[in-house]
């Protein structure tokens, strides 16, 4: 996902300074050009050997070191950084940052570059919540850098609060939110439904399907990636929510129905991709129903058709796109859908598909709009989710030429 994108990584004198090690293989192993540069007090506790063989490339340290030409190295290597991570940043680095000290290797090259800039702060609690730290912190937010704010634990010092260097997994995901993907999606908000709603019959029983969410949340998350402002509706699932994402849980086909309602004019695109259950019981059991001689037959009634709701009451330039799954006459089926429904796409596909079906982290999808029906390959469901997305972005694309 990083082919091609160069990460200056800038590793401060901190006990945190391990973590940066693992940063660092982790970005290599997504085809980042990882260039490390650490301060002296960085060296006392990790080598620069180590990040020289994690990234195979030259770790700088000393700004006069004879094998380079500084006055060249140090500007050559900032025009050429698409991202710089500072991670552990010390309360040190992060004042000289702030008012702009170049009087190192790290200080100096940062200083030179124009592209975005990310910092990660670890240190005492009570050095990071010093009024002077912080108010170092927000002059480098007023000057465009991103602040990844510490995770709370027990730190080295013994003491237990903020001020932790996030995991190495999270510091990854801040940089794949700058970098990954093209921010096309820049400025919009995007709604994601996603996963099966339970419709309860008694405290102990509910009706659901068989949906696990992987296809909602692959949406929610490239849309993310893409510089969308993404809240993602969803029903209970066992995934792990994409980051930098506003999760809304919901339970039932009228929970989620509630929510959706609730964003529907924020919404600039909306991708309704949840198995919401078509009918719920009539009546709900405060007591369990106990087991009894003979069939036993459950009322069931109606649930808002939520896609349709949205269809009906849609703003100006909003994309709706809907899903459908299918066993047979997909296209058939899923065309009606999308006339009755009144929105601009349905995503179908056949469950008897090999690589279609519930829980697969691949999906075989069929874009059908009102020009007419485009058969996807087989693909990941993060793949999926991106022709999705780049349907959806022609689609309002049209819709302003059509107008203007």
């Amino acid at each position: 996902m990083l082919k091609g994108k160069t990460v200056l990584l800038g590793v401060t004198g901190g006990i945190a300074a391990y973590k940066a090690a693992y940063l660092a293989s982790a970005l290599v192993k997504l085809h980042a050009n990882v260039e490390v540069i650490m301060t002296q007090h960085a060296t006392q506790f990790i080598t620069p050997l180590t990040f020289e063989q994690l990234t195979g490339r030259r770790c700088m340290v000393d700004t006069f070191d004879r094998n380079f030409s500084h006055q060249v190295e140090h500007i050559a290597l900032a025009d050429r950084t698409n991202l710089v991570l500072i991670a552990p940043a010390t309360a040190n680095v992060c004042a000289k940052l702030a008012h702009g000290l170049a009087d190192d290797m790290l200080t100096t090259t940062v200083l030179a570059c124009t592209c975005p800039k990310l910092i990660a702060p670890a240190m005492n609690t009570h050095m990071y919540e010093n009024p002077v730290t912080q108010d170092n912190l927000d002059i480098l937010r007023r000057y465009g850098w991103e602040v990844i704010a510490p995770a709370s634990g027990r730190l080295a010092c013994g003491a237990v609060g903020q001020g932790k260097l996030p995991e190495p997994d999270t510091l990854l995901q801040y940089v794949l939110r700058r970098l990954a993907l093209p921010h096309d999606l820049e400025g919009q908000h995007v709604l994601v439904t996603a996963g099966p709603t339970q419709e309860a019959l008694d405290p102990v029983r509910y009706l659901t399907n068989h949906s696990t969410g992987k296809m909602g949340y692959a949406i929610a998350r490239v849309a993310m990636l893409r510089g969308a402002d993404v809240t993602l509706v969803t029903g209970p699932t066992a995934l792990e929510a994409p980051p930098f994402v506003k999760v809304v849980k919901v339970v039932s086909a009228q929970d989620m129905f509630e929510a959706v309602s609730a964003y529907q004019e924020w919404a600039d695109f909306i991708f309704k991709a949840a198995a919401v259950a078509d009918y719920t019981p009539a009546g709900y059991s405060d007591d369990k129903l106990k087991k009894k001689d003979g069939d036993l037959s459950i009322p069931l009634k109606r649930t808002t058709d939520i896609l349709q709701y949205l269809g009906g009451h849609r703003r100006a330039g909003q994309i709706i796109c809907g899903f459908s799954m299918e066993t047979k006459d997909m296209v058939k089926n899923s065309t009606a859908k999308l006339e009755k429904k009144k929105v601009d796409m349905i995503c179908a596909n056949n469950l008897k598909v090999a690589g279609a079906g519930f829980g697969t982290d691949t999906n075989v999808i069929t874009l059908i709009t009102a020009a007419g029906a485009q058969e996807l390959p087989l693909m990941s469901k993060e793949a999926a989710a991106g022709r999705i997305l780049d349907a959806a972005v022609a689609l309002r694309r049209e819709i302003s030429a059509e107008k203007s």
